[in-house]
């Protein structure tokens, strides 16, 4: 099996367990193809074989890729799904990281999670993606996609943005706030929900705005269909904000409008068998936590 492995730097409490990881998999016989600055910095750190490939784009991964493994937390696993695109690659994440919604492979259960993903005891799940895009100028290097979100705030710390936002051409809002969150059921627990927003189960159809200290407390997340599509004008003394494409940051000039809607693809997530939703839910936010429930 040829396998895609992506990764950023870790601590050094990391190395053993990708240490162990690299052997089985070459004991497994797989093809292993590492992203080129993650192979330079694992060569310092774990002993790995020189006949490993390497590659720095998508477009340098062989067709039959079987899946890409994101080793690190979900913010590396956001990468990855970037460098993967459109191209239909199922993506796995070890999660090194704290969380872990989507990077859910613990490091412990490394050993199992393999033997059942070479054994195809696993499903493949579907993520839906949005896109941001300006009809004046190009961004984030022809990949605006965010599996999480895209999000818009102030460039400084003084005075709040306005942000003027129309849902198919009919004004939904102006927010005076920090700035606004657009977020996939994906993203509903990530930045969203640690502004107040609601969680949204995948597959729902739907997208969710949640405002950034907004001024106004009358103002609230607002769920909305993905099939909808989002304008924005901002308002700022500072004449620019920024924008975020998930793990992408760019400064943008307050007379550019944009546009949010949903991407023209979807992401390939790799769940093992035992994955649950919600049981995954219950264990990452300690829903339950509470000496009456035992």
């Amino acid at each position: 099996m040829k396998i895609a492995v992506y990764g950023r730097e870790f601590q050094s409490s990391v190395i053993p367990y990708v240490q162990h990881l690299f052997d089985l998999l070459i004991a497994k016989d797989a093809e292993l193809w590492i992203y080129e600055d993650f192979q330079q910095f694992l060569r310092q750190q774990v002993a790995l074989s020189e006949e490993l490939r390497s590659y720095s784009s998508r477009r340098q991964l062989p067709d039959d890729i079987g899946f890409m493994l994101s080793l690190g937390g979900d913010g590396t696993m956001l990468a990855a799904v970037s460098i993967v695109g459109d191209s239909g690659i199922p993506v796995a994440g070890v999660n090194f990281g704290r969380l872990g919604f989507l990077a859910d492979i613990n490091k412990d259960a490394i050993d199992s999670a393999i033997d059942a993903i070479f054994q195809g005891e696993y499903s493949i799940q579907k993520r839906t993606l949005l896109t941001v895009r300006s009809e004046q100028i190009p961004l984030f290097n022809g990949s605006p996609f965010a599996l999480n979100d895209i999000t818009l705030f102030k460039s400084d710390s003084s005075a709040m943005i306005t942000v003027n936002a129309y849902l198919n051409g009919e004004l939904l809002n102006a927010y005076w706030a920090d700035g606004i969150i657009v977020a996939t059921p994906t993203g509903s627990t990530a930045y969203s929900l640690s502004c107040g927003g609601p969680i949204i189960v995948p597959g729902s159809g739907n997208f969710v705005i949640t405002p950034i200290s907004p001024h106004n407390l009358n103002v609230r997340p607002v769920v909305i269909s993905d099939d909808m599509e989002l304008d924005l004008e901002i308002e700022s003394r500072s004449g620019k904000f920024l924008l975020s494409c998930d793990s992408q940051t760019t400064s943008v000039s307050t007379d550019i409008r944009l546009k949010i809607s949903q991407a023209h693809y979807q992401v390939n997530l790799l769940r093992l068998k035992n994955y649950r939703y919600f049981s995954n839910l219950r264990n990452k936010l300690l829903w339950g936590l509470d000496a009456r429930n035992y």
